[in-house]
């Protein structure tokens, strides 16, 4: 379809996962400014450079400040909820959990802010808590690509929050 002035109407295709992160793309943890350029993170070392969080070499003078991660992580405010269950988590426990973590590890290499914050059995579940929705998602395709199962995404209003639910 074109408008008068001969030039296509049609706008990019847009994913049903880009509506949600758009919509859902504030966060009160990313915070209200950007810290003052140098900052490091008093907790995990992670700096503030070029505006961004990044691994990189203290630089000289940083103001100490807290990143949203150790925010997150210290006011035990997840940003994402993943629950596994089913009998195929009883049975592949610790190779789950280490598909977990090399996500998480994968994911922390280029994106400081992305991290596990807790990993706790519940009877026949496991729950595992991210700082961020991203983190949550990114475990959660893994596990779907690896070993199939039902997979399932929830955004919700309160919070930013993304509640993830796998399944087999």
């Amino acid at each position: 379809m074109t408008n008068a002035t001969g030039k296509s109407n049609k706008q990019p295709h847009q994913t049903h996962h880009d509506h949600f992160m758009k919509d859902f793309d504030h966060d009160d943890y990313k915070g209200h400014g950007k810290p003052a350029e140098p900052a490091v993170c008093r907790e995990c070392g992670a700096v503030f450079h070029k505006g961004r969080w990044q691994w990189a070499t203290r630089p000289e003078g940083a103001h100490e400040v807290l990143c949203p991660a150790c925010h997150r992580i210290h006011d035990k405010h997840p940003g994402g909820y993943l629950t596994l269950s089913g009998a195929f988590l009883a049975s592949h426990h610790d190779e789950i959990l280490h598909l977990a973590r090399h996500t998480e590890a994968r994911e922390k290499t280029e994106h400081p802010l992305e991290r596990i914050m807790s990993l706790e059995k519940q009877d026949d579940s496991l729950r595992i808590t991210t700082t961020t929705m991203r983190m949550a998602r990114a475990i959660g395709d893994a596990l779907h690509h690896a070993y199939q199962g039902d997979l399932d995404y929830q955004y919700t209003d309160e919070n930013n929050i993304l509640r993830v639910s796998w399944k087999r």
